[in-house]
């Protein structure tokens, strides 16, 4: 059985614990590998290795720094495909979807390459007589990335590529599930010759998330995952003094207007439901149908849904792969069960989908719920797989007061021809990223990407010019040069400029 083991120091290092988790292949249900679990003591071992590192790291010049990214950038490239194939073999996703994953991380790898751009200081000359003010950004030291299941390459690839382009070295924390692509960009970052020690990586459960959370010598934490688990993680970094930033769930609205095109609208709508079997944070799980538009909007949608082909993620006819755990899909499947005794009209049911000759994969089918009550927990829980619910709405104002009530704010988006009334919503909707006919609006890596409410705990966004902001803190340094025979004399008042 492949066993993946923690990354620290620039090689391999093989579990010392004696405790090791399951890694399974979702379409077959089989466990191929297995994970080793990091001690105290092991995590201790990379903090201290990215804390020797940094010592000279935090010093090496832009140029360096960046013609290492550059080579980086290009072996990322050249294994793309491996990576993707390490991302469906753990996950399940499709392989196309996988590639799309690897190259949105590309995207941020790119924009580390043009870090001299992002860390230029400001100067001020002449402020007062003969002093110059300027202002410039400095790494904080160590820093921390604990990253989700759902997207193992491209969401570390949002954090350490920035991280260690501004000086900072970084210890990964990857989801226990599926762990083997973030161990894989570590070791092709060794080849692009970033030193040792620099990127670490460390496998495990709670134990290990603690030890970081706490590490007197970790000066900040970048997570992605749930809003409970985002909760906490904020919650013990601040305890212990570190910079947080923490991006939970999600239950993100797509409001579809009377004049929208709704074979646009419901095929946007399936893809972004439905996608990556809804294991998104981006993912549309509710469609705001509004006015007389929600029958046929959801006749089309199910046209649709019927003729999705589910299968293993390696089958390029498979536009859905599986679940990513058998007890997730079982999760899934319980909100599509007791949709219809909390008022829900169940559309279609895809609990009971099999593929053949994967029988023990954790395979579901797609549903789709119409006339969702607010009250019923296909709504109020972030569900986390192929479940679309829709709500009906008999105005614009009703459909935004009802998204604005969620708690949640991370993404969301319009459908229409009108442009006022999309002007209207992305200035009065509550959310972070929203998108005009546009169902999953993710930014491009030079903007920011993060949440509103509770899909945010902090307050900076993750990569763009907010990454760059979090990782590094600022200095300004105020210089006079006195003539030789300049005297100041005795003042004992609070300086003024002049």
């Amino acid at each position: 059985m492949k066993t993946v083991n923690h990354w620290i120091g620039g090689k391999p290092v093989e579990g010392a614990s004696g405790e090791y988790g399951p890694v399974y292949n979702p379409a077959t249900g089989a466990q191929d590998t297995r994970v080793a679990f990091a001690s105290v003591a092991e995590v201790d071992a990379a903090v201290s290795a990215a804390q020797e590192a940094f010592a000279s790291w935090g010093t090496v010049s832009l140029a360096k720094r960046t013609a290492i990214l550059y080579k980086y950038r290009e072996l990322l490239d050249a294994h793309r495909d491996e990576i993707a194939a390490l991302i469906t073999a753990e996950h399940g996703k499709v392989h196309s979807d996988a590639l799309g994953e690897v190259a949105r991380g590309l995207e941020i790898v790119e924009l580390a390459c043009s870090i001299a751009e992002k860390l230029k200081g400001e100067l001020s000359t002449q402020v007062s007589t003969g002093v110059d003010v300027a202002s410039i950004r400095q790494p904080l030291g160590v820093v921390a990335g604990i990253t989700p299941f759902n997207f193992p390459a491209m969401v570390p690839m949002w954090m350490f590529p920035v991280a260690i382009a501004c000086g900072n070295t970084f210890v990964l924390k990857p989801s226990e599930k599926d762990p083997s692509a973030s161990w894989r960009l570590a070791e092709l970052a060794a080849e692009a010759g970033l030193p040792d020690g620099v990127l670490n990586v460390v496998n495990g459960n709670k134990v290990a998330v603690d030890r970081l959370l706490e590490h007197p010598d970790i000066a900040a934490v970048s997570f992605v995952g749930s809003t409970p688990i985002a909760r906490y993680i904020q919650a013990k970094a601040i305890e212990h003094g570190k910079r947080v930033q923490a991006l939970g769930g999600a239950k993100n609205h797509m409001l579809v207007l009377p004049d929208a095109d709704l074979d646009f609208a419901a095929d946007n709508a399936i893809n972004a439901a439905y996608g990556s079997a809804g294991e998104r944070c981006m993912a549309v799980s509710v469609v705001v149908a509004v006015g007389d538009t929600g029958d046929e909007l959801v006749k089309k949608i199910a046209d649709r849904a019927a003729r999705l082909r589910i299968g293993p993620g390696d089958d390029p006819a498979s536009e859905m792969g599986p679940l990513i755990t058998k007890e997730h899909r079982d999760k899934v499947a319980s909100y599509v069960h007791g949709a219809a005794a909390q008022g829900a009209e169940v559309v279609v049911d895809g609990t009971g989908y099999a593929v053949e000759g994967h029988e023990n994969g954790f395979f579901i089918g797609v549903s789709l719920l119409d006339k969702v009550p607010t009250t019923a927990d296909a709504y109020r829980d972030e569900i986390f797989g192929p479940v679309l619910c829709v709500v009906r709405a008999e105005t614009y104002d009703e459909a935004i007061e009802l998204i604005n009530s969620s708690k949640w704010g991370n993404g969301t988006a319009i459908f229409t021809r009108d442009g006022g009334a999309a002007r209207r919503f992305q200035l009065e909707v509550e959310a972070g990223m929203v998108g005009i006919n546009v169902p999953i609006p993710v930014p491009v890596g030079y903007h920011s990407f993060g949440g509103w409410k509770d899909s945010l705990f902090g307050d900076q966004h993750i990569y763009g010019n907010d990454g760059v902001q979090f990782y590094t803190r600022g200095k300004v340094i105020t210089t006079r040069w006195p003539a030789p025979s300049e005297e100041v004399g005795i003042n004992l008042g609070f300086p003024k400029n002049h």
